[in-house]
């Protein structure tokens, strides 16, 4: 950024003040922001930015109404809030004596808060909602409860017809249901006694937020969610959003088709006693077994690069103990997947999953057995690799091609754009177990492609 560059000093003011991260591709918008801001504010760009760098918290309702994205809709990700009705909201109905609070982040015009006090009254449960926002406009939207169809596009029938009335072409949230929600003008990361008080919360929805904030934000704003969730509480983010499969104070979940988090309880952070250390001469020569494992895996890794996966598989079942460790279990999928027998090799991977439900590469290879024969599962499978491994590139390069084929160049760009930088630093063997035969300079020539062909249908 240079003295002649307004663009960029806005971008900067906007990342250090705000902590809302924008990326090259968003140079016209930013630019189109500033000269609207400007002249509403009667100053030039210079001095707009003089005045912004200085006291941000004046307009800081203004520029989200310009900038911060507003695009939901009702029952968005199914499967999340199939686990809200079936796990999370029984389990703290329970502990609180039948009645919960849902707090939704980034609530934009209510349609999630709304979905969320719907789940629960369906569910059986009492509840009351808060949704924050930065955006001052969406939040009158959500308070009038009025939308139009196509925010009720994935809404099932019977909901609509419980929960919604018809009004002046669209639809009007039951006036019932609409006292168990309230909304907030709320930046997200900023520190608030009364909104972040610990253990207020037993369930959080945080959506497609953590995307759009520079890492000192989102880290801030993480860290106030697992405050102020009760213990054994429930995190929920959005697909592109991760904490990694060791968040402080949260224990990564999955089921039901997603992935989320919850509240470690008190009694989880107990010390496990110390081991002795072991006595005697330390091992020099690694055992006979072991040695043929290694000396099987390297083989095996070889002919994978060779493409000569029928002799790959026989390599491997040669040696394959009846208590096969990780690794070698992985490689036993990977080779048989490779081989076109996918149904043993999606067998290899759910018994990999059984040693280490948190395994990121036996989820990958879940997507890739799940990927010619059910698209969904295979990229809720690679959605949950990527959430538990945030250096994995594969299973976002696989994600972006999947959502590209479906039309989403959005979401697809996201996730291929991430996909590009983490190639940089993917571990050969990774490249190798995933790669579908192609090295690391013919992956990155693939990424860069695929987000070519999202260009071209934006």
């Amino acid at each position: 950024m240079t003295a002649g560059d307004p663009v960029g000093r806005f971008r900067a003011v906007l990342d250090a003040e705000l902590g809302w991260r924008f990326g090259s591709d968003g140079t016209a918008r930013l630019a189109d922001v500033l000269q609207r801001r400007a002249k509403a504010s009667g100053l030039s760009p210079t001095a707009y930015l003089d005045r912004l760098a200085n006291d941000t918290a004046t307009e800081r309702a203004a520029l989200a109404e310009h900038l911060t994205i507003t695009e939901t809709y009702f029952f968005r990700y199914a499967e999340q809030l199939h686990a809200l009705a079936v796990e999370a909201l029984p389990e703290r109905a329970a502990a609180r004596s039948g009645q919960c609070r849902l707090l939704s982040v980034g609530c934009s015009s209510g349609e999630e808060a709304y979905t969320l006090a719907i789940v629960a009254r369906d569910a059986g449960c009492s509840v009351s909602v808060l949704g924050v926002d930065a955006n001052p406009a969406v939040l009158r939207q959500a308070t009038t409860g009025r939308y139009s169809a196509w925010s009720l596009r994935e809404t099932p029938d019977g909901v609509r017809r419980r929960w919604f009335r018809q009004r002046d072409g669209g639809y009007e949230i039951d006036a019932d249901l609409r006292t168990d929600v309230r909304f907030r003008l709320h930046h997200a990361p900023d520190d608030d006694e009364d909104l972040w008080r610990p253990g207020r919360y037993d369930v959080i929805f945080c959506r497609n937020v953590l995307m759009y904030l520079t890492p000192a934000a989102a880290g801030a704003l993480v860290r106030h969610m697992t405050r102020a969730l009760a213990p054994g509480g429930y995190l929920f983010l959005g697909h592109t959003d991760s904490l990694g499969r060791n968040p402080d104070d949260l224990e990564p979940r999955h089921g039901h088709g997603t992935f989320y988090y919850r509240r470690i309880t008190p009694s989880a952070h107990a010390v496990p006693a110390r081991r002795a250390s072991p006595t005697g001469p330390p091992q020099r020569r690694a055992a006979p077994a072991a040695r043929i494992r290694t000396d099987m895996h390297e083989r095996a890794l070889a002919m994978l690069r060779e493409e000569r996966f029928g002799a790959a598989v026989a390599v491997v079942e040669e040696s394959f103990p009846d208590r096969p460790p990780p690794r070698d279990l992985l490689l036993y999928g990977v080779v048989l997947a490779q081989a076109g027998r996918l149904t043993e090799a999606e067998a290899a991977g759910r018994r990999l999953l059984d040693l280490d439900a948190l395994s990121a590469d036996g989820h990958h290879l879940l997507g890739v057995c799940h990927e010619d024969r059910e698209a969904g599962v295979a990229a809720a499978q690679y959605r949950i690799a990527a959430h538990l491994d945030l250096t994995f590139a594969m299973p976002r390069l696989r994600l972006g091609v999947l959502v590209r084929r479906r039309g989403d160049c959005r979401a697809a760009a996201t996730e291929l754009d991430r996909a590009l930088l983490l190639l940089r630093g993917e571990t050969d063997e990774r490249i190798t177990l995933f790669g579908g035969g192609f090295g690391r300079a013919a992956l990155t020539t693939l990424c860069r492609a695929e987000l070519d062909a999202c260009e071209v249908r934006r």
